[in-house]
């Protein structure tokens, strides 16, 4: 069977439906999947197919909305909800013990959910910037906890994968290692601090990929600019029209960006975790669908931050992450 070439216009549906028997039997687990969300989207085609999906979030109102709105479009779809709060690293490990007794394994991971922190510096209740408390400490030590379910979903035929959501935003600075744990907020700024979280997502995802060693794959990517939930948070809000991204009247400003929508938005995660393309580039990075490594910052690729990362953030959750 040929596979389609994918392009910036392909949907989430397309790229599941090119993969449908790929899917098929797997279980995956996706989190911040709200309505109006690429994280929804991708689950919502993902249901299609999968044999679980798993959608996450701290909100019990979002999570029952999105379970009601794919049940409405796929009836059969099996949907497993899990109460999730990445900010929290309590809140973290109780929601990975609940995964981990779950009797199915996992096969894919996918890192979706972003904090949008509001305008002002907020610690999260382990005392770290909430971004990146969220962004990336978060979903390092749930990856931890969640790896030997994902290694029990390795065969002969398959091998599970870890799909990192980062954002062309991780080129804008060099990861400020020591402000991971050590957050200043005399310096902070809130798209200053998406895009530090933004980098360490995407370091993370090549550490890790380079220490799987082939047992587990990791992507990370740019899913493009989407006008999403996140966006119509006030603070968020502000902070786009402030560098022009959105209009006065907080809408997607045309001039400034190619915006995609959510189907479009949607697909480079759908691409990540199913294409079978990709089955020997673990530690791409993706846009549109494909592998786009030249657009990987130098600062991303070097893998002594991506080391001193991953040292840093076993330290700040109090275990050491080996396979």
């Amino acid at each position: 069977m040929s596979l389609p070439a994918f392009t910036p216009t392909t949907t989430a549906d397309e790229v599941a439906t090119a993969f449908a028997e790929q899917i098929r039997g797997r279980n995956v687990l996706i989190t911040g999947t709200s309505i109006d969300g690429i994280g929804f989207e991708a689950a919502r085609v993902l249901a299609k197919y999968a044999n679980l999906v798993i959608i996450t979030g701290y909100s019990t109102e979002r999570r029952v909305l999105s379970e009601a709105a794919i049940k409405k479009e796929t009836p059969s779809a099996n949907i497993r909800q899990l109460v999730l709060d990445l900010s929290s690293l309590a809140a973290v490990r109780k929601a990975a013990a609940e995964v981990n007794a779950y009797p199915e394994p996992l096969h894919v991971l996918i890192h979706n959910a972003a904090a949008g922190a509001g305008g002002a510096f907020k610690r999260s209740v382990d005392g770290f910037e909430t971004q990146m408390a969220t962004n990336h400490i978060g979903p390092f030590l749930l990856t931890k906890l969640l790896a030997p379910k994902l290694l029990a979903a390795r065969s002969g035929s398959y091998t599970p994968r870890v799909v990192v959501v980062s954002s062309k935003a991780h080129a804008a600075a060099p990861l400020d290692l020591n402000a991971v744990a050590h957050p200043n907020p005399e310096t902070y700024n809130l798209l200053g601090a998406y895009s530090q979280s933004k980098a360490a997502n995407v370091l993370f995802a090549n550490e890790f990929s380079r220490r799987a060693k082939g047992e587990i794959n990791v992507y990370s990517l740019h899913p493009g600019v989407i006008y999403t939930n996140a966006n119509k948070k006030e603070d968020t809000k502000a902070a786009m029209i402030g560098i022009g991204f959105l209009t006065p009247e907080g809408l997607p400003n045309l001039e400034a960006a190619t915006w995609k929508t959510l189907g479009q938005g949607a697909a480079t995660t759908v691409a990540a975790a199913f294409d079978t393309r990709l089955e020997s580039k673990s530690g791409a990075y993706l846009i549109d669908s494909v592998e786009a490594n030249d657009q990987m910052a130098p600062h991303c690729s070097d893998p002594e931050t991506a080391a001193k990362l991953w040292t840093v953030t076993e330290e700040i959750v109090g275990e050491k992450f080996t396979l």
